[in-house]
């Protein structure tokens, strides 16, 4: 897959739920995270699972947008969820990762939020996390630097968008609108 295609996305649940205090749901979106990294749908490169949100550094499938790619994640866990009402904030954020110092920045980052929320002492301490080695993860795609992401995509500035989507039942159904 692309390395001009790394995103750090977050998604939250709705009304900040803090439905991953729950250590079955936490499990369960790991779950859903690695069966769709092991369709192929994306590569998953680093993680954390947090009371009310989700970081994530990820590469979308090669025919698979990170629209779609958050379809899959959000959609696939609601349905396997089975509750009833919303379970996600319509929208996410996704950043494009530009290099390595700014993937390197973003993995700090999802590594550490635990440890700053004081939920662990240590990011291998919080077990919804790739920083606990629970699930395996993809590694730092190949020719990930400054130079390579502005000859190939022009990207020099930083690039961050949220997407507003409407999570259905089903991760087959789903409309996103970009702002």
């Amino acid at each position: 897959m692309d390395s001009k295609r790394v995103f750090f996305i977050t998604t939250i649940t709705a009304q900040r739920m803090p439905i991953f205090r729950r250590d079955s749901t936490a499990r369960l979106l790991i779950d859903t995270l690695a069966h769709y990294r092991d369709q192929g749908r994306y590569l998953l490169h680093e993680f954390v699972i947090m009371p009310d949100h989700l970081h994530a550094l990820l590469t979308p499938g090669e025919a698979v947008s990170v629209e779609r790619a958050m379809q899959f994640i959000k959609g696939g866990f609601s349905f396997r969820l089975k509750q009833r009402g919303r379970v996600w904030q319509a929208s996410f954020t996704n950043h494009r990762v530009r290099d390595l110092e700014d993937y390197e920045r973003h993995r700090e980052y999802i590594r550490m939020n635990p440890v700053r929320a004081r939920l662990a002492a240590r990011p291998d301490q919080y077990p919804y996390s790739s920083a606990a080695d629970n699930l395996r993860i993809d590694p730092v795609p190949p020719g990930l630097n400054l130079r390579s992401l502005e000859a190939n995509s022009g990207l020099k500035a930083r690039s961050s968008t949220v997407v507003q989507t409407t999570v259905a039942d089903s991760p087959s159904e789903f409309s996103t609108t970009e702002w």
